[in-house]
């Protein structure tokens, strides 16, 4: 499938400044058709351009946001280190909620991708009637265990990668502790260190993503500004395990009623099929696609391919998933 035709915002703005943060948003699409919201990943990634195309502007009315020290948000991470204060998950959902009211949208639907996955979650469980449906892709809770995972675990597919990667900070222990050691080097007074520390950083990001033959070259990561601030939010978030403090699984509770359709390479190293399945098993009314190999990026390929689908059959069916 290819994804659909570019098109012009309809409105842009940033939403009134906040513990210093200025929130970009962006809307495409129809506006008097339901509401689709954009998470993107990272954290700190940023919203893509072609992000909005995974959804039918004839269709729907869609809603991207940078959050905090991303995209065209401002600070940017790659500009200041101020843009790692008052940023947190409870941040940005509370950004989530201004812009709710902001376009005077009563209930929404949610689509995001890999960490956009967590911050999903977190927003339907916070406000849960505020949200109609789920469209998640590459999914992760944001655990230890999948910390561990990605910055330790995975290093046993890709040993000479992981040795690289380790040596970029040799301090930190494997895991969360890695994503300590490389968050105080990028935050350094030095920037020679906080440079090599955001290549070291983003080569294992992209090493990771390489696996399956499929991936798009990571090009972003070749620009210094954005290689830096995304490694500085991710690993702000990550040291800290998104300040999770009762974890994502614990709440499925408050949204098991929702429709979602939960979408996970079988193979994917940056985010394990197993946490597709834990939030799957916890919410009756979903739809689990497992997507044959390793493939993580949602904008190219099986996964937009399966996110534009399940974009359709909920617009089809009046916000249900089937």
């Amino acid at each position: 499938m290819s994804l659909f035709p570019e098109t012009q915002p309809l409105q842009s703005g940033d939403l009134p400044a906040e513990d210093g943060h200025l929130v970009h948003w962006e809307t495409f699409g129809t506006a008097s058709r339901p509401a689709m919201l954009l998470l993107h990943g990272g954290p700190g990634g940023g919203v893509r351009p072609r992000m909005p195309r995974l959804f039918d502007p004839d269709r729907w009315h869609i809603i991207a946001m940078d959050q905090r020290g991303a995209g065209r948000s401002r600070p940017h991470a790659g500009d200041d280190v101020a843009a790692l204060t008052d940023n947190t998950t409870a941040h940005l959902i509370h950004d989530i909620e201004r812009l709710r009211a902001r376009l005077s949208i009563g209930q929404w639907h949610v689509f995001g991708s890999s960490w956009g996955t967590t911050l999903a979650l977190a927003y339907a469980q916070a406000y849960p009637a505020n949200v109609s449906g789920l469209i998640l892709a590459a999914i992760a809770t944001t655990t230890r265990k999948e910390i561990d995972f990605l910055y330790g675990g995975a290093g046993m597919f890709l040993p000479e990668a992981f040795e690289a990667f380790q040596a970029g900070a040799p301090e930190g222990a494997s895991g969360v502790g890695l994503a300590a050691a490389y968050g105080d080097r990028l935050i350094s007074a030095d920037p020679i260190v906080q440079s090599d520390a955001a290549k070291a950083w983003c080569r294992w990001e992209e090493s990771v993503i390489a696996v399956d033959p499929r991936a798009e070259p990571a090009t972003r990561y070749e620009d210094p500004r954005f290689r830096l601030g995304f490694a500085r939010v991710v690993t702000h978030y990550f040291r800290n395990l998104a300040w999770l403090d009762t974890p994502i699984l614990d709440r499925m509770d408050r949204i098991a009623h929702l429709p979602a359709v939960l979408i996970n390479s079988r193979l994917d190293l940056s985010v394990p099929f197993v946490a597709a399945w834990n939030v799957h098993r916890a919410m009756p009314h979903s739809q689990l696609v497992a997507i044959p190999g390793s493939l993580h990026g949602t904008l190219y390929g099986p996964l937009s391919d399966a996110v534009m689908s399940a974009g359709e059959q909920f617009a089809n069916s009046n916000g249900r998933a089937g």
